[in-house]
């Protein structure tokens, strides 16, 4: 129960007589609608009926409320006050408050209803209170903007968006109280003209405010009421329909029987319900109008989802009024909602309608119309803001038939290009999407077969087969889709529905081996591709029990009956294919297709089988049919099949191993052999070499190289006779390229074994010795390969000397392994040139380049694709060697200089190597983005001479690229203060390093470059702009700061960059002392904590600054500086005097590591240190030149000067930096209005049925290279 302080709930201490209070209001009510004979009392103002009765004594005659309607709070603050808390605790009955209500109403209708007008302004987040004077003075509007200006714009959270148990209840109990408020209310209240039309103008003018509070609270709380008064005009309905019977049965009787007083009273009574249904529908249609129809295209997608959800329910619960196209348009436009929330909202509406077969006349219009865009419901799967987890049980495609009702049954309401929109979605990347598709797809093909049909094929063939026409099916059906090569995703959309058709292996292989019967039809040489592809994809999903790659999260643990399911299902698909499996191959030995696919079954047997089956037979029979596909086939797909089913069959956990590594050794014995003979052939025959020779050694190569991927060579020394081959290519040049590709791949596999055996155990000095010598000729001939004449050499050689120089790096020995010191290897500089050189001329190419180096061939979209993803390998290849410290840093321009125009091609592989190398090296990464940047200005240079054209789309492009690497800086200027200041550094220089040939008063040929610099002058802290400032004026004359010719304007503009925010700053650059303006002198005095306070962030930042090891030269003799502390903020001329003397300082001290030559300084200290020893000279030699009071005055200038300070912005703590973070982050998100003192905000209500206004973003990189 309610406590007593409760201001406009009656007194409920007593239990009994709480619960008589809930009883009288029902009681009331009827009594209210019904009182009188043929009398309407329905509660106009003045006419209440309940006025005779004796009322409970109510807050308000207790003092529980103040005069200006300001709820009451208890002196415990503990018990709920208002109906906000009320509801927000959610302790009460909600039909106990509503009630309290509604005896406070009859008392004194004003206050209570000033209690629920506050209820909505307190349940959208405002601390506000509306006052009792300004309810009756004041229009909405101004309540509405008076309320708004009581926001708290320190959060952007508001009851309906906070996260939590709590507010989670909170909005069901919002709900509820509306809903119960106007069910009570439903026989007189809602009926005086006054409580109803108050609520629904506050609410109107609330979803029109431009707080998003208001508005999302105003349109729940104005959709859950339209939901109420859809009830009341049911029941209302309801009523006069058994009225009208009634009075129909009484008119019909005989005149004698008839009673004309039940008519007089029937036919009051209809025409009272009949003025109560007029009342709501007006009320309906100003909650519509009013609100609905702005706010169902709403900015926010969760208030356009509210008013979307309510619709449907009304169209259920009252379809004779809603269900119509007048309000079904609504849900139709918003269909193509940009956002899947909003989308899904929409569907269920319409499944909830159309699952009623009675209403589907009153939707056949609606179908027709929008049919096309319902059967398309891909939209919704691929929305990327939208999580599909529950889309099975939401929305189960299965049922898509009854979104199309028609006269004659929904069966055939789908036409065949209707279904084949659906049919695709298995292939959805999403799985509960594709599995509800082949759900679908299950019911509409597999699930109408003739069972008397397939039983007399099941005896014609003499196997139990019932499926063979389904698979037959299926596989038809694949093969039209065209997507082959996502077979597994079509078995995984399956596998819920179908599991009994996608086991049956016995039917599958019957198909595949035995004979067709009279009158079948032979299964093509593509339908039985794709049948073994099936059947493949059906076998690693039985034995893996996980869908395939791209679909779900990750492996999930299984529960006990899938793992048992899954162990069954092993075991039955072994039995059968161990035996089958021989047959098979035996078969199709001579279809590389199918014989690549077959080979990849014993990958999922259970291989114990094979002994404890005592099925050894199967098992020679199996390794027959792997040696006569090796023999046969040179593809590297099947070799590299033979060779991977070799290597699980010759595990160590299986008893089969030794007779599996007999027979392999057998076949490689065989193979060596034969390569010894046919390289021994070649290389005597040289030149005269025939295609016989070569195809000998290529094909026995290819097997070799396939082999030794998955399986240890070493000890048949691949690596000597595959060298000889690559020397002899190198030498006589004649060496065919895919001989050349395939050593090389041997040779490198042969050196990683080497490798893994040196690693595994304890080398001696001669094995690293050995290897050594074996890695550094291999790699001579891959850096003589890279000039090679055919690409597909190049290429290999580029990749292999990439992944070589990456495993043989510094990185080698890494933990605990630096006994292999002697196998590192770091590129030169030549070969460093040769690969970035490669990189330049084989990833930076355009299509058109790439076609005509395909000697004229036309490339289809697939083989695009594949070169593209090949030169993308190329650059990442390289990329690593870069981010890893192998390949110096600055060869990186070349890549980074690319960034832009080839942005839709690499742009997130250079993003993300610049990402990588500002991590290893800030400084060093910033001279390389600068470098870049010069070297794109040098070629422009020479292309246009040095009278550029500055408003050219290529100094624009250049521009542009400087300013996406500004913003790779980030927000904390701290961390990227000294890389930001050498960058502008370098910058300058470039700027002034080549003098105009001209004479001095023209201006250097570079200048323009400091147009680009321009870019980077917002990422200086204020105070380095000054420092950055200075150092340009070391570069420029007298001459040069007063020209304001245009070529002059990039050196005008540059200046004006650092000049900007710089004099206003809290701290001197030059001094470290406070600026004499007045508002630095007023942001000193604020909050200054004590001195010996540091933070150790601000020591950390401040020991990188000088402790940096910077070697770079500045014009210009730096004098040694004198004091480089920030604490000490004292007057310059003071600070000299507390110098001690260099030879007294003790080691270890601050002076002895300032005077110390060896440790040398940041530029930007330099340059700082500099500045402050000018400024010392120059004060210390004013001040000697005066006397008397004129020095006096200076010297209090000076101390006025130098106030201490000790809110240091170059300093500035890591946590002050957050907070600044969160500040700028809250103002982005928070939709509120701006408070009196600040500009008045406008928020932009788009239109989201337009499709120019969806945008797209590109400014996203989700793909990860490394």
């Amino acid at each position: 129960m309610i406590n007593s302080d409760f201001p406009v709930l009656q007194d409920a201490s007593n239990d009994g007589q709480g619960d008589t209070v809930s009883l009288s209001m029902s009681v009331s009510e009827l009594d209210d609608s019904g009182e009188g004979k043929g009398k309407k009392k329905r509660g106009r103002p003045g006419k209440q009926g309940a006025a005779s009765k004796k009322a409970r004594r109510s807050p308000v005659d207790k003092g529980g409320r103040r005069p200006n309607g300001v709820a009451h709070q208890n002196g415990e603050g503990t018990d709920p006050s208002t109906l906000f808390e009320v509801v927000k605790q959610g302790k009460s009955a909600m039909q106990s408050v509503i009630d309290d209500w509604i005896e406070a109403y009859k008392q004194d209708r004003d206050l209570a209803l000033l209690d629920l007008i506050n209820f909505f302004i307190h349940c959208s987040g405002c601390k506000g209170t509306v006052r009792i004077e300004m309810f009756r003075n004041m229009q909405n509007a101004e309540i509405i903007r008076k309320m708004t200006e009581e926001f708290d714009e320190d959060s952007g959270d508001y009851p309906l968006t906070m996260a939590g148990p709590q507010w989670k209840k909170f909005r069901y109990n919002f709900c509820e109280f509306i809903m119960v408020l106007i069910r009570q209310c439903q026989y007189s209240i809602i009926y005086d003209e006054y409580m109803m039309d108050t609520v629904i103008s506050l609410l109107t003018g609330l979803s029109d405010s431009q707080v998003r509070a208001f508005r999302h609270t105003s349109t729940l709380a104005a959709m859950k009421l339209m939901t109420a008064l859809v009830n009341v005009a049911l029941n209302l309905s309801i009523n006069q329909d058994n009225t009208q019977r009634q009075y129909e049965a009484e008119r019909n009787k005989v005149a004698g029987k008839r009673a004309n007083e039940k008519l007089e009273l029937l036919l009051e009574k209809r025409k009272e319900l009949q003025e109560n249904q007029d009342e709501i529908e007006n009320m309906m249609n100003s909650i519509f109008k009013g609100i609905f129809v702005h706010r169902y295209r709403d900015a926010i997608a969760e208030i356009r989802a509210i008013c979307i959800e309510e619709i449907g329910v009304w169209m259920k619960l009252y379809s004779d009024a809603f269900l119509n196209d007048s309000y079904l348009k609504y849900v139709g436009w918003t269909l193509h909602d940009r956002q899947g929330e909003v989308r899904l909202k929409c569907l269920k509406a319409l499944q909830t309608l159309q699952t009623l077969r009675e209403l589907f006349p009153k939707l056949e219009l609606f179908t027709n119309r929008f049919k096309p865009l319902l059967c398309f419901l891909r939209f919704l799967f691929y929305d990327s803001f939208f999580h599909l987890s529950h889309l099975s049980t939401s929305l189960n495609l299965s049922h898509l038939s009854c979104f199309f009702p028609s006269s004659s049954g929904s069966e055939d309401a789908l036409s065949n290009d209707d279904c084949e929109n659906v049919y695709h979605l298995v292939y959805s990347a999403h799985r509960p999407v594709a599995v509800a598709a082949g759900e679908f797809l299950h019911r509409k093909l597999f699930s109408r077969h003739d069972p008397q049909a397939e039983e007399a094929l099941a005896k014609r063939r003499g196997r139990n087969s019932p499926n063979g026409n389904l698979i037959r099916m299926l596989v038809l059906f694949f093969l039209e889709s065209e997507l082959h090569e996502h077979a597994a995703y079509l078995v995984d959309s399956l596998w819920d529905s179908s599991q009994e058709l996608l086991k049956d292996w016995d039917c599958m292989v019957e198909l595949l081996l035995e004979d067709p019967v009279q009158g079948e039809e032979v299964l093509g040489d593509r339908h039985e591709n794709a049948l073994i592809e099936l059947m493949v994809c059906t076998i690693r999903q039985a034995a893996e029990a996980h869908p395939p790659v791209g679909r779900g999260t990750g492996k999930r643990v299984l529960t006990a009956k899938e793992k048992k399911t899954q162990i069954d299902d092993k075991n039955r698909l072994t039995e059968h294919l161990i035996v089958a499996l021989p047959m098979l191959l035996s078969k199709y030995q001579a279809d590389s297709e199918k014989v690549a696919n077959l080979l990849q079954v014993p990958l999922y047997f259970d291989l114990e089988v094979y002994s404890s089956g005592r099925m050894e037979k199967h098992l020679d029979a199996l390794l027959k049919q792997i040696r006569v596909v090796v023999e046969k086939h040179a593809e590297m797909e099947v070799l590299e099949a033979c060779s991977k089913t070799y290597s699980i069959l010759c595990s160590e956990e299986y008893t089969i191993m030794n007779r599996v590594d007999i027979a392999r050794s057998q076949l490689i014995d065989e193979l060596m052999d034969r390569f010894a003979h046919s390289v021994e052939d070649l290389l005597q025959e040289g030149d005269e070499a025939d295609d016989d020779d070569i195809y000998n050694v290529l094909s026995t190569l290819k097997k070799l190289t396939a082999f030794h991927n998955a399986h240890d060579l070493t000890k048949w020394d691949l690596f000597k006779n595959c060298y000889r081959l690559l020397k002899m290519g190198i030498e006589q040049g004649s060496m065919p390229e895919q001989i050349a590709v395939q050593a090389l791949q041997c040779s490198h596999y042969s050196i990683l074994w080497q490798l893994v055996k040196i690693t595994e155990g304890c080398p001696s000095k001669d094995d690293l010795v050995a290897l050594r010598r074996v890695v550094k000729s291999f790699l001579a001939v891959c850096q003589q390969c890279l000039s090679n004449v055919n690409t597909p050499v190049k290429e290999q050689a580029f990749m292999l000397l990439c992944d070589l120089l990456m495993i043989f790096s510094h990185q080698l020995v890494t933990g605990g392994r630096e006994a292999l010191q002697p196998l590192v290897f770091n590129p030169d500089s030549t070969l460093q040139n040769e690969l970035l050189n490669f990189v330049l001329d084989h990833v930076f190419i355009d299509q058109d380049d790439e076609n005509q180096s395909m000697e004229g061939d036309e490339e289809d979209e697939a083989n695009k694709i594949e070169a593209l993803h090949k030169r993308r390998n190329l650059l990442a290849a390289f990329c690593k060697l870069i981010i890893y410290d192998i390949v110096d840093m600055p060869a990186a321009a070349d890549i980074f200089k690319q960034y832009m125009k080839y942005y839709n091609d690499y742009g997130d592989i250079i993003k993300e190597t610049l990402s990588k190398a500002r991590h290893m090296d800030k400084i060093q990464c910033a001279k390389t983005l600068i470098l870049s940047l010069q070297q794109l200005f040098n070629e422009l240079i020479q292309d246009q001479g040095p009278n550029l054209d500055r408003t050219s789309s290529h100094v624009s492009g250049i521009k542009e690229l400087a300013r996406r690497f500004a913003l790779t800086f980030g927000l904390d200027q701290i961390k990227t203060r000294e890389a930001v200041a050498t960058l502008h550094k370098d910058g300058i220089e470039f700027a002034f390093k080549v003098p105009n040939p001209k004479g001095p008063e023209y201006p250097p040929p570079n200048l323009a470059f400091l147009e680009v610099l321009c870019e980077f002058s917002s990422k200086l802290l204020r105070q380095d702009k000054k420092t950055v400032h200075s150092y340009l004026e070391k570069f420029m004359t007298e001459y040069m700061m007063e020209r304001r010719e245009d070529v002059w304007l990039p050196l005008i503009a540059y200046r004006n960059s650092l000049l900007t925010g710089g004099d206003d700053d809290r701290l001197s650059v030059t001094t470290g002392a406070s600026s004499t303006s007045k508002a630095s002198t007023v942001r000193s005095k604020r909050g200054r904590p004590p001195q010996h306070k540091r933070r150790p962030e601000e020591e950390s930042v401040e020991g990188s600054w000088v402790m940096r090891n910077d070697t770079l030269q500045t014009p210009g003799a730096l004098h040694t500086p004198q004091l480089t502390s920030t604490v000490l903020r004292e007057n310059p001329r003071q600070a000299v005097d507390h110098i001690p003397d260099q030879d007294s300082s003790e080691p270890g001290s601050e002076p002895d590591y300032m005077h110390n030559p060896q440790i040398q300084m940041s530029w930007l200290d330099q340059q700082k240190m500099e500045e402050v020893n000018r400024k010392e000279r120059g004060g210390m030699n004013y001040m000697k030149s005066r006397s008397g009071g004129v020095r006096q005055q200076v010297r209090g200038l000076m101390e006025d000067d130098a106030e201490p300070i000790f809110e240091d912005v170059m300093m500035s703590s890591r946590g002050q930096l957050e907070d600044m973070n969160e500040e700028f982050e809250d103002t982005m998100v928070i939709d509120l209005p701006a408070s009196r003192n600040r500009r008045e905000r406008a928020e932009l209500r788009p239109d989201f049925f337009d499709s120019t206004a969806i945008m797209e973003d590109d400014a996203g990189f989700g793909m990860q290279m490394f």
